[in-house]
């Protein structure tokens, strides 16, 4: 398959806003893992902004010579810069649903990234707010 740039957001996962807090750092933190670099999505469908909804996967930054086995979503979830999106998680297989609910949970436990704050505003209602 022939190497393009496409625009879309990582399945199962919501991320901060620009202006929200954590926004700049969340955006920040996903272009590390994934800018510049040939990634694997694994898609099958689209939203209604007609952007690719997909796991995107990418070669461990740690390990030049593996293969594409860091799910970049999930490695959001772990740092506490996502949400997980339980409105999507049917949309998840039952193991990677799983693997995003408890690193949502793991990250909220250690109070990292966004859950240091006390109350974050999940970005689904900061946008309503926005409105």
């Amino acid at each position: 398959m022939g190497r393009r740039r496409l625009r879309g957001c990582g399945a199962g996962i919501d991320v901060p806003e620009k202006a929200q807090p954590f926004g700049q750092r969340s955006k920040k933190n996903m272009s590390a893992l994934v800018f510049g670099k040939q990634v694997d999505v694994q898609w099958n469908k689209g939203d209604r902004y007609r952007r690719i909804v997909g796991k995107v996967m990418v070669q461990p930054s740690d390990c030049p010579s593996c293969p594409k086995t860091l799910d970049a979503g999930l490695a959001q979830l772990t740092v506490g810069l996502a949400w997980w999106y339980r409105k999507y998680s049917k949309d998840q297989s039952p193991e990677d649903a799983g693997r995003y609910e408890f690193a949502e949970q793991e990250a909220r436990a250690k109070r990292v990234g966004l859950w240091a704050d006390r109350n974050p505003v999940p970005p689904w209602d900061w946008r309503k707010g926005e409105r």
